[in-house]
């Protein structure tokens, strides 16, 4: 059976981008900037409007590997998507880039693959409606058990953690990765999901996680008290502890160490991704044995790469931006 350096459970959503203007999003009553889950209908009918439609393969979990495959480490996807055109794309491109995709697509699904569909206008600002269909479905039956316990590291996306069945997933995939000697962890993803499920997302953090990652936001949420005191709790319930702080110096604490990582300030052309970047960089210093400093700081470096570009996804050779730096 093969093993993985990493194995990512996540959401397979298709990214499909357009260029638009102001007139049309006020005409298709789309929310400038943000973020909004849709729902099937919607998304459809959206879909239908795009004009010169690019797709990319996208997820935060999925962009996190995608950025570990750049650096060269050996990642499978454990996911879902439809046997539909949408599915097979996303699982050929994930292949291409260099990570196995675990599920073949579902034949004969009730839903479709995950879409969002983002529209772009001209002073970069990306409005995306998710429509979240076949991938919000995970469940114990798609975490393949030979894959899990031969994961050096396994890393969760907190947005799974909505749904019941997506919560067994979890814990059916952390434990078989533990029981065979890897770490586990998560990415909290979201303040309101973290609000939504705070004392299941507790129980995880406190018994199943080796590592957790999450922004200030975030653990402010999970613990419900500021980010000092957030993070002396959660410090004090797992091993190693990252928080992101937008602008300001990462902090990551593992025991009794602590420290403290400057990001690296740049001009973001399009913010996308940088979290599930900064992950990567993190990850990969966690699985080549760096210290915290220097995972901290590869994680920050990757960071700086995906928001100099548009596209959620490394565009540069990041062991070479690494080795430029002197951490490798």
């Amino acid at each position: 059976m093969k093993s993985y350096q990493v194995v990512g459970i996540g959401n397979a959503i298709v990214d499909v981008l357009s260029q638009t203007d102001d007139t049309f999003l006020d005409h298709m009553g789309i929310e400038k900037g943000i973020m909004q889950l849709i729902e099937r209908e919607r998304a459809e009918t959206l879909y239908a409007a795009m004009t010169e439609r690019t797709q990319a393969p996208g997820g935060s979990v999925a962009n996190t590997l995608a950025g570990l495959g750049n650096l060269g480490l050996s990642t499978a996807f454990i996911e879902r998507v439809r046997d539909d055109a949408l599915g097979r794309f996303y699982a050929a491109s994930m292949a291409a880039e260099g990570t196995d995709f675990v599920n073949p697509p579902v034949a004969k699904a009730d839903l479709p693959t995950s879409r969002s569909m983002i529209f772009v206008t001209p002073d970069g600002e990306r409005s995306m409606n998710t429509y979240l269909g076949i991938s919000a479905e995970l469940s114990t039956e798609d975490v393949p058990l030979e894959v899990a316990e031969h994961a050096q590291i396994l890393f969760l996306e907190g947005y799974l953690f909505d749904k019941d069945y997506g919560k067994a997933a979890f814990l059916k995939a952390a434990q078989a990765t533990r029981r065979g000697g890897g770490k586990a962890g998560i990415a909290l993803s979201d303040p309101f999901c973290v609000d939504r499920h705070r004392e299941g997302f507790r129980r995880l953090v406190s018994t199943e996680m080796d590592y957790v990652i999450g922004n200030q936001h975030e653990w402010e949420s999970l613990y419900q008290t500021n980010l000092e005191e957030a993070l002396r709790q959660a410090s004090a319930e797992c091993p190693i502890v990252v928080c992101t702080r937008s602008g300001a110096d990462v902090v990551l604490i593992r025991g009794r160490e602590r420290v403290e990582v400057p990001v690296h300030r740049v001009v973001p052309v399009d913010a996308t991704g940088a979290g599930d970047q900064f992950a990567a960089g993190f990850l990969y210093g966690y699985a080549t044995g760096q210290s915290l400093a220097v995972a901290g700081r590869m994680g920050c470096i990757a960071a700086a790469e995906v928001i100099g570009h548009f596209g959620a996804r490394p565009e540069s050779d990041v062991k070479a931006l690494f080795r430029g730096h002197g951490l490798i």
